[in-house]
């Protein structure tokens, strides 16, 4: 008869048995990868809902740029959006008073172009390196960039979460170089060794126009030198391309940066166009023309080809490790 004692079941998982000579194992897919259709399925229609609905809810990206006063940081971001989203660095006839620390600034625009929405944040670093010691001038920034990462994370971790966290994490940092014609200075190196350890920095050469062509390339030239002798990673790093083609291309880039940029929020007629551009004696420097100056690579990079790129190594990779690092630190006893 039957024992009605419970039976007892082992917790081992069951012996595999010993695959025959020649056969195919269980766990492989016998069908070729890519194998064709026999007709339409619908699998592109992947793309229009992905389309709709970012169109529909919108994305976030955010922006900071940093530099001494003067160099045209309000107006860049100006002409890289085509529109009033930043601050003006003075008013007509009333002279801007140089705050005695750095104070940050930040404004928010939602900005819409075809139908698609971007909340766009700006945030400005009056008083950076305009003072005569500079000492720990970077400090503000990161503690207010590491203070945009604490805030998701304490989002992140709530038992209840959103279902879309607010995202105020810094995607990318444009660095303004002097037009000085000589070496990186210390200051500048010594910025961009720190921030680029926690951002994506983005180095350019502000108001080029001021340099002549040749020195132009020599400057880039020494800027690239120093970057490469102090091991600073600026965006796009090389330990980030995914695949042959995202390297190709990168690499096109990397021997471009810094970027010699011109900015101006002010049209000009050429040829009977309206062209973006400044105006001197010997002419008008048009600042989306690339034989003028590299503002259509900045504007490329920034948004065109790379902004979704900003945002997914500004998760995946400095937020990730804010986040490693903070949770080690709750979690250690005492």
């Amino acid at each position: 008869g039957s024992s009605l004692e419970p039976e007892e079941r082992s917790m081992e998982p069951p012996a595999v048995p010993e695959e025959e000579e020649g056969a195919v194992p269980l766990s492989v897919a016998s069908g070729p990868v890519g194998c064709p259709l026999f007709g339409y399925v619908g699998i592109e229609a992947v793309l229009d809902q992905m389309k709709i609905k970012t169109m529909k809810t919108g994305f976030e990206f955010n922006i900071m740029v940093v530099g001494q006063s003067g160099l045209g940081k309000s107006t860049m971001v100006n002409t890289l959006f085509k529109s009033k989203v930043s601050r003006k660095s003075s008013q007509p006839g009333q002279e801007e008073r140089i705050p005695k620390t750095v104070q940050l600034q930040s404004i928010t625009h939602v900005i819409e172009e075809k139908g698609v929405k971007m909340k766009l944040t700006v945030t400005d670093t009056p008083g950076f390196g305009d003072q005569i010691n500079n000492e720990n001038c970077w400090d503000p920034i990161i503690k207010y960039i590491n203070e945009q990462y604490e805030r998701y994370l304490r989002e992140e971790i709530l038992i209840t979460r959103k279902r879309k966290i607010p995202d105020t994490r810094v995607h990318g940092c444009v660095y303004f170089v002097p037009p000085t014609g000589h070496w990186l200075r210390p200051l500048d190196l010594e910025f961009m060794r720190r921030l680029s350890k926690i951002v994506n920095v983005v180095p350019v050469i502000a108001k080029a126009d001021t340099l002549t062509l040749e020195e132009r390339a020599e400057f880039k030239q020494r800027i690239q030198e120093d970057l490469k002798t102090h091991a600073i990673s600026v965006y796009p790093q090389e330990d980030f391309d995914q695949d042959p083609e995202d390297r190709a291309l990168n690499d096109r880039i990397r021997e471009k940066i810094p970027f010699a940029v011109v900015g101006a929020d002010q049209e000009h007629q050429v040829n009977g166009k309206r062209v973006l551009g400044r105006k001197t004696k010997w002419g008008i420097i048009e600042v989306e023309n690339p034989v003028h100056c590299e503002f259509p690579l900045l504007r490329d990079l920034l948004i065109r080809s790379h902004l979704q790129d900003l945002k997914d190594i500004t998760h995946n990779v400095h937020y990730e490790s804010y986040r490693v690092r903070r949770l080690n630190e709750s979690n250690r006893p005492g």
